[in-house]
């Protein structure tokens, strides 16, 4: 599967500070100090309806921490998959009468496209769940093989109990992960399992489903969890920099994935930050595909709304915190999209050298994108009631934001 096409990131003076960022496991700020090659994992889409401003929400909390690392000079390898194989998916494709696998092509093609217009910089590997099953087969046999897992009416279940590291991820205690797991797609009530948490590894053919050679499992397809891990140890390995995504994955999909990661390599932490993005909300209920309460980014942009004012409204909120759009954050998004292009338009101004050591800090500072927003609005500010006689400033300030920020003045 390929990705989408990358933004230039121009070059700045100077050089960028490692990234201190809320750790979720440790519930603390931690410093990363990544080598030549930073790595990092993001949990992509299930592909069964078109990128709403939640999702663009995620991915540009971790397109910021590419960004920070690109300014440190390192390099990035960046993977994301697509859950382009799942019941919801499926689910839809009989609702609307259309085939699974054309319909899983149609979004993830239309995600491509707003990614790109986001200038969202893509993965180095963007995998489908459905072409990583064959490395996904033989680690669902070698859990088996180490007593981790166990079959259940044809269906393969990993045993959360063989992971002593268990729960050190979301810290939930177990009334609160059954909860969790029953809402995301887990079936704790199920008989016969050995503990209700357990997920599925390997679920068995069922007629009407698609389904794959599972060599000694059975035909049948993967389970969530396992595909993210199977992606992310063949291409980073254990002990990567950040394993990212919403707030609505640390339980199940991170806490599972970490575990069957952990059993299989008999290494730990799987990553060594679990990074989450706060949710976005649309009158007063949090935007899901579930409740269909959802602004698309593809709406949005074929009713002339400018892809920067959309990444700027983004940006206007802390990557953590969970918030509301409305049309009013679009509204602030489109002004201040507006003073910045007349800011950076004018022959000179005030030195941005200050400015851009502020735009660094901040985003060093846990990815706090409203205080950089905060420094470059001074800058306007002072750029428009005083002027300034420095005439690469303009130029200086355009460059950064677009570097730093991914916003194209």
């Amino acid at each position: 599967m390929h990705a989408w096409p990358a933004s230039e990131v121009p070059a700045l003076p100077g050089q960028g500070r490692d990234l201190r960022i809320h750790d979720t496991a440790t519930g603390g700020s931690i410093t990363l100090d990544p080598g030549p090659v930073a790595r990092i994992y993001v949990c992509g889409i299930t592909p069964y309806d078109a990128t709403h401003i939640g999702h663009a929400a995620t991915y540009n909390a971790f397109d910021l921490v590419q960004r920070v690392w690109l300014d440190t000079k390192r390099q990035v390898h960046y993977v994301q998959n697509v859950t382009d194989v799942d019941d919801p998916l499926l689910e839809r494709a009989e609702r609307d009468g259309v085939d699974w696998a054309a319909l899983a092509e149609q979004e993830t093609e239309l995600f491509r496209e707003d990614m790109t217009t986001l200038r969202m910089l893509p993965p180095r590997q963007y995998i489908g769940a459905v072409e990583a099953i064959p490395g996904i087969v033989p680690l669902v046999e070698r859990l088996r093989d180490l007593g981790a897992a166990y079959e259940l009416e044809g269906d393969t279940y990993f045993s959360v109990e063989a992971d002593p590291h268990f729960g050190q991820v979301s810290h939930l205690d177990a009334a609160a992960m059954r909860l969790l797991s029953a809402e995301r797609g887990g079936d704790p009530d199920r008989p016969g399992k050995k503990n209700p948490l357990d997920p599925m590894l390997w679920s068995a053919a069922r007629e009407g489903e698609p389904s794959w050679d599972g060599g000694s499992l059975g035909r049948g397809r993967p389970g969530w969890h396992i595909e993210c891990v199977a992606i992310a140890l063949d291409h980073l390995g254990m002990g990567f920099d950040v394993q990212g995504g919403g707030s609505d994955l640390v339980f199940p999909h991170h806490e599972m994935g970490a575990s069957h990661a952990q059993v299989l390599t008999g290494e730990f932490p799987m990553a060594k930050a679990y990074v989450h993005a706060g949710m976005v909300a649309l009158h007063g209920e949090k935007m899901s595909k579930s409740k269909g309460n959802l602004v698309f980014v593809s709406r949005l942009r074929r009713d002339g709304v400018d892809p920067a004012a959309i990444r700027l409204a983004l940006l206007a909120h802390h990557y953590r915190a969970d918030w509301e759009w409305t049309d009013q954050v679009l509204q602030d998004a489109v002004t201040r999209l507006g003073h910045w292009r007349a800011a950076v338009s004018r022959p000179d101004g005030p030195s941005a050298e200050a400015l851009v050591d502020e735009i660094r800090e901040a985003l060093a500072n846990d990815l706090d994108a409203p205080a950089a927003l905060a420094a470059v609005d001074r800058w306007t500010v002072t750029q428009e009631q005083q002027g300034g006689t420095d005439a690469g400033a303009p130029g200086i300030v355009s460059r950064a934001v677009d570097a730093l920020l991914g916003v194209a003045l």
